[in-house]
């Protein structure tokens, strides 16, 4: 037993370290292909898809593949992904690459791969985010989302948090918890991505890749059904 516990933490001490980091974490290209899988299944299957209610009205979506939880007594959890902001006309700005992490306690063992879509419905928090001064359960907190049949028959209060979560989970950990975590940008890969800087990936004559207009149509066509 003692043997298998030791087994068991230093997998999970390798999970979260800074130095286990997939290619696409550290390429914008590779991370947006699994941003495009992601959306298609939170969107484009009928009994998971998201509310195109609640897309109608965001502020903002990230999108954030494979994020990884594990845990002996401290979890930590890690990933990385994109936001999409709206601009004041109301359009899908270019997405920033960003960085998920976190930590906390709990008599817990075990590990997880998630892949988590948040809807954020305030401005408030969206520019927490893009200053870098956004953390979940101080900043903000996130209600699970319903999905597909169950959608029809949510009412406002139950979507009433400023951040919306869906998430689709695979591992030893049952639920997904967001206390603790935060949100940061992550400007060294939006830079390799678009060759621009963050601050200037939606002005105008910006680059703008294939895979970013067709992330883009995806969610639209979501909103119009």
């Amino acid at each position: 037993m003692k043997r298998f516990t030791l087994i068991v933490l230093s997998m999970i001490i390798i999970a979260v370290s800074p130095a286990h980091v997939s290619a696409s974490d550290n390429n914008g290209a590779a991370k947006m292909n699994d941003v495009l899988d992601v959306i298609h299944e939170f969107l484009l299957i009928p009994e998971k898809s998201v509310p195109p209610r609640l897309l109608a009205n965001a502020q903002a979506i990230a999108i954030i593949p494979s994020v990884i939880k594990a845990g002996f007594i401290i979890a930590g959890r890690k990933g990385s992904g994109v936001l999409l902001v709206k601009n004041e006309q109301g359009e899908w700005g270019n997405p920033s690459f960003i960085t998920f992490s976190g930590g906390g306690l709990g008599l817990q063992i075990g590990y997880q791969a998630t892949d988590i879509m948040l809807v954020f419905k305030t401005r408030k928090s969206v520019d927490k985010v893009l200053k870098g001064k956004f953390s979940f359960g101080v900043n903000a907190g996130a209600a699970a989302g319903p999905v597909g049949r169950q959608a029809e028959a949510a009412t406002d209060s139950e979507l009433r948090s400023e951040i919306i979560s869906f998430s689709r989970s695979r591992g030893l950990f049952a639920g997904v918890s967001f206390e603790g975590s935060a949100i940061d940008i992550d400007t060294e890969t939006t830079k390799e991505f678009y060759g621009q800087a963050s601050a200037e990936i939606n002005e105008p004559g910006a680059r703008t890749p294939e895979s970013v207009d067709k992330l883009k149509q995806i969610i639209n066509k979501q909103i119009k059904k």
